[in-house]
């Protein structure tokens, strides 16, 4: 009885210090823990920080020249009554794959339901450069190698895909560059799909105006309108 009463005091005895190792041990298991969420945080924050600064910044800019058109549009379309009314509104996969509702203008005239898009770009559900925003449920959105990364960024208004879609290029499919985009983006890649992005609409715009001017130089008129009867070649 004695023996079991030592050993019941030595149990006791080692207990609290038992105790206080473990938790010793796994408040420095969480503090590391902890560390390294602070240090992976940090470094995509540091990763994003420029394009999400160039969201707001130019994608506020973007919305504040396109409103009077934007609310011209939206008039107009407000006036014809269009079925399913004047917005479109679809489910569309962002960042972390959460859901959101994006909503266009149903309207494709000047680009106004790409427009109608920038304030998503300003609350940060879309970027103004990034892979296509794809509904859920997407194959896209769940397969391996792009799938995973994409839910790493914020789809885009416009995007390396948007812009090399007419190139023709068997490598130019949407999905490879997506895949491409959201493995090696980075800011100048950006600038340079947002340039493209502007260049092309305005050389389209360019050549239907160039198309519509009358061409100078000396005319020539047709040999079938004005032959005077009886006219012979042989003559």
């Amino acid at each position: 009885m004695q023996n079991a009463n030592r050993t019941a005091v030595r149990t006791r005895a080692h207990a609290p210090s038992w105790t206080a190792t473990t938790t010793a041990r796994a408040k420095t298991a969480a503090a590391a823990l902890a560390r390294t969420a602070t240090r992976t945080l940090a470094h995509t924050t540091d990763r994003l920080t420029a394009k999400r600064l160039l969201d707001l910044t130019l994608g506020a800019a973007l919305l504040a020249l396109a409103s009077p058109a934007l609310a011209v549009g939206a008039l107009a379309l407000a006036v014809r009554r269009p079925a399913g009314g004047v917005l479109v509104r679809e489910q569309r996969t962002g960042l972390g794959g959460r859901t959101f509702e994006l909503r266009s203008l149903r309207t494709r005239r000047c680009r106004l339901d790409l427009l109608s898009r920038l304030p998503h770009v300003v609350r940060g559900e879309l970027s103004l450069v990034g892979p296509a925003p794809l509904a859920p449920g997407d194959p896209r959105t769940l397969g391996p190698g792009a799938g995973h990364r994409r839910q790493e960024l914020r789809p885009g208004l416009t995007g390396l895909a948007q812009v090399r879609a007419r190139s023709g290029m068997p490598w130019d499919e949407p999905a490879l560059l997506d895949q491409h985009y959201a493995e090696h983006h980075w800011m100048g890649l950006d600038l340079a799909i947002l340039a493209e992005a502007v260049r092309l609409p305005l050389r389209a715009a360019l050549r239907a105006v160039l198309y519509r001017l009358p061409r100078g130089g000396k005319g020539y008129l047709s040999d079938a309108d004005h032959r005077l009867p009886g006219y012979s070649v042989a003559e």
